[in-house]
């Protein structure tokens, strides 16, 4: 019988070179690349106050780099983000060695606003050099996006006061009751739940009116209807997809057709992507020629 060398896959400590686990030609050392050298990444700067004392903060261009590549696999969360950079070493490269805790990502992303918006520019600035945008023709479409708000929260203002109305009575009904049955005696568990019971409906009815009072007004739609609001996400909108409706966003991009690349990203709390054709137009115009030629579907 004929044989064969074992092959062991069992732990062992090894010598790893990881710049050299960022092979040329991958998307991995494209980006590594591209913030290391051509990216002015400076605007995060203002985000630190650690100058002279405090303690020292995780490279901005390092986290773009892993979160950037994760998004690329497909992983949008903090947490796999995170196991990426413990267990898979093309993130350990990246990250150096460090592993960032997942709510030192979670902060970071969910902080970068308007200067991501300027690494955007920066990015469709270097395709352009490259020759990757062709102006022949961009096409248009959407997705709707579901947001981690619950339908529950959503209402109008009319709607909100109707149910903290109704959460206000129950709670003084329930007190009635309690007060009632304080003259029998009672089992000790069934007070206590009857407590917490009401103790919840005016923390939930307190909540309701501190947000009514936070927003005067109704949300307006198109032709001054009013939408409904969502008091977790107020930006996001409850709207009807193929699976049901969900609480969300409605997802728009502008894209040219030479090499894919993504010119224009917008995303509204309306379920009419209609709406969004105007603006998504006029966002592309800086790119635009005279005979460059805009598609989209009916919807």
């Amino acid at each position: 019988m004929a044989r064969y060398k074992p092959v062991d896959l069992s732990p062992r400590f090894l010598a790893v070179d990881l710049e050299k686990q960022l092979l040329p030609g991958s998307f991995a050392h494209a980006v590594h690349h591209l913030l290391d050298h051509d990216f002015d990444l400076s605007v995060f700067d203002a985000r630190y106050r650690n100058d002279a004392t405090g303690a020292t903060a995780y490279p901005p261009g390092m986290l773009l780099k892993i979160i950037l590549c994760a998004y690329a696999e497909g992983v949008v969360s903090s947490r796999g983000i995170e196991r990426l950079c413990r267990d898979h070493v093309t993130f350990i490269a990246l990250s150096g060695d460090t592993a960032p805790h997942f709510t030192t990502l979670a902060a970071f992303v969910s902080g970068l606003g308007d200067d991501f918006a300027r690494l955007f520019a920066q990015v469709l600035y270097l395709c352009d050099r490259q020759g990757l945008i062709g102006r022949t023709m961009f096409a248009i479409d959407g997705v709707k996006l579901p947001s981690n708000a619950a339908k529950a929260k959503s209402g109008t203002r009319a709607d909100f006061i109707r149910q903290a109305d109704k959460l206000e009575a129950a709670a003084q009904s329930m007190l009635a009751r309690h007060r009632e049955n304080d003259r029998f005696p009672a089992e000790p568990d069934l007070a206590e739940k009857s407590a917490r019971r009401i103790e919840r409906l005016n923390e939930e009815a307190a909540q309701l009116r501190q947000w009514l009072s936070e927003h005067p007004h109704d949300r307006k739609g198109r032709k001054g209807s009013i939408r409904k609001s969502n008091r977790t996400d107020n930006e996001s909108a409850k709207m009807a997809t193929a699976k049901g409706v969900i609480q969300g966003y409605t997802g728009v991009a502008a894209v040219d057709d030479q090499a894919q690349i993504i010119l224009d990203a917008q995303a509204h709390g309306t379920g009419s992507e209609q709406e969004l054709l105007l603006p998504v137009v006029e966002a592309t115009a800086v790119w635009r020629k005279t005979e460059t030629v805009l598609c989209a579907d009916a919807g």
